[in-house]
């Protein structure tokens, strides 16, 4: 369903160079594009009633499976989905990628899809309203292992990124017809209302569920249930 747009997205990305502190760049569309296929043929529907816009991967989530916020434990137990997972051209020794295998828990996805197990029981029930997406599909890491956001990228090489990912954004839109688009963190959202701002679908946000967020270590569960309810997402 949406296999043209994403083989454009990695024929877009990979002219792009990043210069220090991002010494290693992860692409999972490439190495893990198996999985990834794989999720979206099973999950992705037109009319979705709203995507959940992520930012980037992390080192222990989709960098590790191909799967937006792809906790490994989830992906096997609760998506269902496995697959031979490859290496990226540049491997960091202190983020090996393991695949769906991996051993670590990867604090954002767990919760994310921890949630939408405890609310909708099935992955069926809750693929039926919702698909989860990234806004960029590359990880960046600096020399130490640390993870790098896009935000955090140089002016110059930010906007030729963004402007391939708003890109992709639109045209995925475009192509699952969704109601909302709910960036889960303030940079999703902001990505969103810049990229979708001709289109006209609506744009909201919940909080991210990453540990480094006071908020979300309160209880993000009880955050994106009320988030998405103040946003007319009845669940």
């Amino acid at each position: 369903m949406l296999g043209a747009i994403t083989d454009r997205l990695v024929a877009d990305l990979e002219p792009l160079e990043f210069r220090a502190p991002v010494t290693h760049v992860y692409n999972p569309l490439r190495y893990a594009r198996a999985a990834f296929d794989a999720y979206v043929e099973r999950y992705a529907r037109v009319d979705v009633e709203a995507i959940l816009l992520g930012m980037n991967p992390g080192p222990w989530g989709m960098a590790q499976t191909g799967i937006p916020f792809g906790d490994p434990t989830a992906v096997r137990e609760w998506l269902g989905i496995r697959a031979s997972i490859g290496k990226p051209a540049c491997e960091h020794p202190k983020r090996p990628v393991r695949g769906i295998e991996s051993p670590r828990t990867e604090v954002s996805g767990a919760r994310l899809w921890g949630w939408a197990r405890d609310v909708f029981e099935t992955p069926q029930r809750f693929f039926a309203r919702f698909f989860v997406a990234n806004y960029c599909p590359l990880a960046f890491l600096e020399a130490s292992g640390r993870n790098l956001t896009p935000d955090h990228l140089e002016q110059d090489e930010r906007r030729r990124l963004q402007a391939i990912c708003d890109r992709a954004l639109l045209e995925t839109v475009t192509r699952l017809r969704p109601k909302i688009v709910v960036g889960v963190g303030a940079f999703a959202e902001a990505r969103a209302r810049q990229a979708l701002a001709a289109h006209g679908v609506a744009v909201g946000r919940i909080p991210h569920p990453s540990p480094a967020s006071p908020v979300a270590n309160r209880g993000w569960a009880e955050l994106a249930t009320a988030g998405l309810r103040e946003l007319g997402l009845r669940l």
